[in-house]
């Protein structure tokens, strides 16, 4: 009886939990700005540019502001498509020179990699007409991942894991 009852739980399958879709809601006020730095992406700005992102909810978009206060470009709301965290890993220059230089156990120096925690935001820009995916580089993970939900909610968008999308419209 007891390799009947172990024998039949063997083939039944267990129920899979649906994934959970609900957004996240942070209990900690937002900070005012996010450092991050631009990487490129967006038409008209070109080069790699340090500087930060402020919500302006008042006009319904993100604005990315160069380290003197100066805006560089800003994002509606309603343009962002697809925003998701990325994350890359590399070795340094310095550990890439050394891997390849001629002693015994520089080949070491190449398996030294860091990570660097990115910001990738797929947008729809309605004035040229065109499609566009930027990135910026965050140095806290932690602050990426807040800057994503707190934009993702702003922006009312629908989260699947740690992105957020604009659902397509149906087409009938």
């Amino acid at each position: 009886m007891t390799f009947v009852l172990f024998g039949f739980s063997a083939l039944v399958p267990a129920q899979l939990r649906p994934v959970d879709k609900t957004p996240t809601q942070s209990a900690k006020p937002l900070p005012e700005s996010f450092k991050a730095r631009y990487d490129g992406g967006i038409f008209g700005s070109t080069g790699k540019e340090s500087g930060y992102f402020k919500f302006d909810d008042g006009n319904e978009r993100v604005v990315f502001y160069r380290k003197d206060n100066k805006e560089i470009f800003s994002i509606p709301y309603t343009s962002i498509v697809v925003i998701y965290p990325d994350v890359k890993e590399h070795v340094s220059q310095t550990g890439n020179v050394i891997s390849r230089l001629p002693l015994p156990g520089a080949g070491l120096a190449g398996l030294k990699s860091t990570e660097s925690k990115y910001l990738v935001i797929n947008f729809d820009d309605p004035d040229v007409d065109a499609k566009g995916t930027a990135s910026f580089k965050f140095n806290d993970k932690k602050l990426l991942l807040t800057f994503i939900d707190a934009l993702g909610e702003k922006a009312k968008l629908k989260q699947r894991g740690q992105a957020y999308y604009r659902p397509r419209k149906a087409d009938f």
